[in-house]
């Protein structure tokens, strides 16, 4: 907490409104976006790479939070004033942090794939200006942050040999599909399981049993996707830039019309909210890896010079 409080006293109007912009970098909303444009526009095996350390990631991260079930610092220390703008998006307990979880994952995963030294250190400067601004911000302690990185850099440098060995061997792309989907259905069993404390906070465990359904649809999902296209679908990402922002637009705009447009039947289909959530997921991707990419011969062909 003293780190915070010198943090605290370092404030000021710009320097809240710079990282409260920056923190914005960490949130699931742009792990999508990055994950479907490499996926699909860029590089696929560079979008199973993010995935994976992505996905892996948050199971870990969601584990951790109701395993230790620690609180937010604000909440630890009433004394301890937090940027008021950070608190709506600060939902769940404190150790460790999401943000920074997913924000290591995605720019360290970027900065590993690619040789390009400009991008690299745009990278890792993302990936040290993300955990910052969430001590800055006040919703994380150097504990929380610290552990995630450590996480994130781990799951990184110990995924990348493994996909770069999956490119010529499906086997050790099952293998390590195998293991993430076992981690996310182990995760399921915990927070379903586990007898939790009478205080444990009621919303941060039902966030957690949410995201861990979700995870597994995910991680079943990214199975699903790559055995159809080692099978069959078998696509090409390269596109004329019309093809390519075409392509990521509408396919964007339909997953999240899956997304939010799925839940009221898939809610009222099954008496679980929970198994809901899991298998709208499944679907979702299903559809991004699955479906979507057998509309790319047509999006090659638009902008072309006839």
């Amino acid at each position: 907490m003293e780190f915070l409080y010198v943090l605290e006293s370092l404030r000021t109007p710009l320097g809240d409104a710079f990282f409260s912009m920056v923190t914005h970098l960490g949130e699931e909303t742009l792990f999508i976006v990055f994950g479907l444009l490499l996926f699909w526009c860029v590089d696929k095996w560079e979008g199973y790479y993010l995935l994976a350390t992505g996905l892996s990631g948050t199971v870990i991260n969601q584990f951790l939070k109701l395993w230790f079930r620690i609180p937010r610092p604000w909440v630890k220390d009433p004394n301890f004033t937090i940027v008021e703008s950070a608190r709506a998006e600060a939902t769940g307990y404190s150790f460790p942090s999401g943000h920074t979880q997913s924000s290591v994952g995605i720019f360290g995963a970027l900065a590993r794939w690619n040789k390009q030294r400009w991008l690299r250190v745009v990278c890792i400067l993302l990936c040290v200006l993300v955990p910052l601004s969430r001590m800055y911000l006040g919703v994380h302690t150097p504990a929380d942050v610290g552990v995630s990185i450590v996480v994130a850099l781990a799951l990184i440098f110990g995924i990348y040999p493994v996909i770069q060995k999956a490119m010529e061997q499906p086997r050790a792309m099952r293998m390590l599909l195998a293991v993430m989907i076992a981690g996310a259905a182990a995760n399921v069993a915990f927070v379903s399981l586990y007898p939790f404390p009478a205080d444990v906070d009621v919303s941060n465990l039902e966030h957690g049993i949410g995201n861990a359904y979700k995870m597994l649809g995910c991680m079943l999902g990214v199975w699903a996707t790559y055995e159809c296209d080692l099978r069959w679908t078998k696509f090409d990402t390269k596109a004329p830039l019309l093809g390519q922002a075409l392509k990521l637009v509408l396919g964007f705009a339909l997953l999240l019309a899956i997304k939010s447009g799925g839940k009221a039947p898939l809610q009222a289909l099954f008496a679980n909210d929970y198994l809901a959530d899991g298998l709208r997921y499944l679907l979702m991707v299903i559809f991004a890896g699955c479906i979507w990419p057998l509309t790319f011969r047509f999006f090659a062909k638009l902008g072309k010079k006839k």
